[in-house]
């Protein structure tokens, strides 16, 4: 099974469909958070049908600058991820919206008890699952995935501790835009996939061993 993953894509629809246009090997699309920007739900729900447009199967949370009233959206089309989950072909899907609380009070910040809280009911709908991949849309705290340009570690404390405690065998996020990249946490793989509004995504290759890629 392979996944295309994108993240940050707030609103720059046409080059996320030419990212998803150049991976017809995908069999699913997921979306690691802020397919907006202080986003409608008018917005929201025809961004959705674009991307299903691929006749692709499409997962979603919603990120920091994704309103949090979006996750209802989410959940009324059928796409959400945010603490719950779902199962395809033996990969299990599950994942936590929006980002820790910050000083920039962007519009979906939670606790990080919260985040912690959403991950295990997520892990919970896909227990029974042979590959599970985690889907915060903040990355792991202290790794390569939450740098900024200041050189601080700006990621979730929970996640990374979900992440050592559950070990998941990949962990797809975004939100830090320039630490695009990918790193690991035991034998959990985790991978920020770049702004997709930029034309970068995540690929993740799951049947006898998992395969992790940055693109382009």
């Amino acid at each position: 099974m392979t996944i295309l993953a994108l993240a940050d894509i707030h609103g720059a629809y046409e080059r996320m469909m030419e990212v998803v246009r150049a991976h017809p090997e995908a069999d699913a699309l997921l979306i690691a958070g802020d397919l907006t920007t202080h986003g409608t739900v008018e917005e929201t729900e025809a961004a959705i049908e674009m991307l299903r447009t691929s006749g692709k199967p499409v997962f979603a949370v919603a990120g920091n600058m994704d309103p949090p009233e979006l996750d209802d959206v989410f959940v009324r089309l059928g796409v959400s991820l945010n603490a719950r989950g779902v199962v395809l072909n033996n990969v299990g899907l599950f994942g936590v919206s929006a980002a820790p609380l910050s000083p920039l009070m962007t519009p979906n910040e939670i606790p990080e008890e919260e985040i912690s809280r959403r991950a295990e009911l997520g892990l919970a709908h896909i227990a029974s699952a042979r590959w599970k991949i985690f889907v915060p849309h903040a990355p792991p705290f202290n790794t390569r995935l939450d740098v900024v340009r200041s050189g601080r570690h700006v990621g979730s404390r929970a996640v990374r501790t979900f992440v050592e405690r559950w070990k998941p065998d990949v962990v797809v996020c975004g939100h830090i835009h320039e630490a695009r990249g990918i790193d690991s946490i035991g034998k959990t793989v985790a991978i920020n996939c770049g702004p997709a509004g930029q034309g970068m995504c995540g690929v993740i290759s799951l049947a006898k061993d998992v395969v992790v890629r940055a693109e382009p």
